[in-house]
């Protein structure tokens, strides 16, 4: 009994001294079943796996679009890892690495998914920060209405939105394209990174949140994307993200 009051003064401890955090930011935790790589470690607790992609829905296909990376790290280090996202075309679909908070449910008619946006979070940080290289490719993939793009240099994009909801988002692909965090009234904190420029290794970044109110966060979403329109098949076939090392500062 001592020893788990005292563990749990620990977590209170560190808390209030370093703000809350979302397990596994550092990326460091991967576990694999069968062909499909999850970002969270083997074994782990409902309340550990933070994060998801749309791994589980490419099992069928025998591909990964997000998988970790243990060579080209930010920080370097025994057990360290960072999340490599790549975007490519297998069979008829463009695919795009991603990570969100949250979690994968199922594949929907074919080429949809159904997923859960977010995870509770209760901090008010300032900011998001973390190390990014990008290696954009010419979009060589796209779908009406961005036909128009074919020939650009692709982008991708890291967001962070804090919510007041009482549960997570459900959203499903096939429905239609995920509405504007803007637009959701239960939204409170909002940042937004477009990655447009290819880097030279990795760069660190920091994102100021910018809050609508003074209310207490309920759940975080964040979204990391190799080819932002990559969820209106539109992007480049070449296109890799790695990011390491993610952390909310307060």
């Amino acid at each position: 009994m001592k020893r788990l009051v005292s563990i749990l003064f620990l977590i209170l401890s560190t808390q209030l001294l370093f703000g809350q955090q979302i397990p596994n930011m550092n990326f460091d935790s991967w576990s694999k079943r069968g062909v499909t790589w999850y970002p969270y470690a083997k074994g782990a607790s409902e309340s550990q796996k933070a994060w998801d992609s749309a791994n589980p829905g490419l099992k069928p296909l025998g591909t990964n679009a997000t998988m970790p990376e243990y060579k080209h790290v930010a920080v370097a280090g025994p057990g360290k890892a960072a999340a490599k996202l790549v975007s490519k075309k297998v069979l008829w679909a463009f695919l795009t690495g991603n990570l969100f908070t949250g979690s994968f449910a199922r594949v929907v008619k074919l080429s949809g998914a159904e997923m859960y946006y977010g995870v509770p979070f209760h901090g008010r940080p300032k900011s998001i920060s973390g190390y990014f290289h990008y290696i954009p490719g010419t979009i060589n993939y796209a779908k009406a209405p961005y036909l128009a793009m074919k020939g650009k240099q692709d982008e991708g994009m890291i967001d962070v939105a804090l919510y007041g909801w009482k549960k997570p988002l459900r959203f499903i692909s096939t429905d239609g394209p995920s509405k504007p965090a803007t637009e959701d009234p239960d939204l409170i904190g909002l940042a937004t990174l477009v990655l447009d420029k290819s880097t030279d290794g990795y760069v660190p970044f920091e994102i100021k949140i910018d809050y609508r109110s003074n209310a207490t966060p309920s759940y975080v979403f964040i979204s990391v994307i190799a080819s932002r329109l990559g969820e209106f098949f539109t992007g480049s076939g070449d296109t890799v993200l790695y990011v390491d090392e993610f952390r909310f500062n307060y």
